[in-house]
């Protein structure tokens, strides 16, 4: 049977990690994008030898053209199985003062880095008629206080998604988004650090009008980071996206997720901003 090839990015923790050790344990041969060649040799411990760290920063263009050679010589005319864009970052501040140069950041990092990888890679998911999925979030469909820009990351993410799916369907390409809600990553406790390194660079009236709700949001965080689903279980969703006959288009996981989806979309909106207010 031939060995059937996928890449992860932003495999070092969290969900990505998650994906590639349960992939490699299914008998994919993992590409694991890292930016620190530590990150890759620490999770290669964890691995078979099928597994291959890529050096992959998904902001920067050079990195990711030296990613795609390097995949494409493995490779060759088998392709690629699949392509997981999973890397992201989380930038949490008021949309009144949040720097601009952050706000570009996460969309550089959410949005276009997930464009520009997956035009790189496409060439040989094409050649396998593989499967690109989409890590995107609950936020991508609901948008709450202090997580605007994130929120808009994912919701621009859920139409690129859409498009690249109908774009791709004459190939028999499947492109499919995966949703989750509060997941128990390294996410949380990056974001509240990188949201303590904005606020310092905003002015001090940020904590005259929006201290009540940063200070939900921080306890929002720390409560997911604690309590949120475990990775795994986003893993096993990827895992099914990637090799089920009939996958889905989009999957939520995490109950939170399936509660915001079928309950609180369904509310009439003013209602909603009241609930996610509430909890924002």
């Amino acid at each position: 049977m031939a060995e059937k090839y996928v890449v992860v990015t932003g495999a070092s923790k969290g969900i990505g990690r998650a994906a590639a050790l349960h992939l490699d344990r299914m008998g994919f041969h993992v590409f694991a994008g890292v930016r620190k060649p530590a990150d890759g040799d620490a999770l290669c411990k964890e691995a078979s030898s099928r597994m291959t760290p890529l050096l992959i920063d998904v902001s920067d263009g050079e990195q990711i053209a030296r990613a795609a050679e390097q995949v494409g010589k493995v490779v060759g005319q088998g392709g690629l199985a699949g392509l997981v864009n999973n890397a992201g970052v989380a930038v949490a501040a008021p949309i009144e003062f949040i720097p601009i140069d952050d706000l570009r950041h996460q969309l550089e990092v959410n949005l276009i880095g997930q464009v520009a990888v997956t035009q790189a890679m496409l060439p040989y998911v094409r050649l396998a008629h593989g499967r690109i999925v989409n890590i995107s979030s609950i936020g991508g469909r609901i948008a709450g206080p202090m997580l605007g820009a994130y929120s808009a990351s994912k919701f621009a993410l859920e139409a690129i998604n859409d498009a690249l799916r109908q774009e791709l369907l004459p190939w028999g390409i499947e492109v499919i988004a995966v949703e989750p809600g509060a997941i128990a990553t390294p996410i949380w406790e990056t974001s509240l650090a990188a949201a303590d390194e904005i606020e310092k660079r905003m002015p001090q009236k940020v904590k005259t009008y929006y201290q009540a709700a940063i200070d939900k949001a921080r306890a929002n965080a720390a409560k997911s980071a604690k309590d949120g689903a475990p990775a795994e279980l986003v893993a096993a969703a990827i895992a099914h996206a990637l090799t089920a006959d009939r996958p889905k288009t989009r999957y939520l996981v995490g109950r939170d997720a399936q509660f915001v989806a079928n309950i609180i979309l369904r509310l009439p909106t003013r209602l909603r901003d009241r609930l996610m207010q509430s909890q924002g």
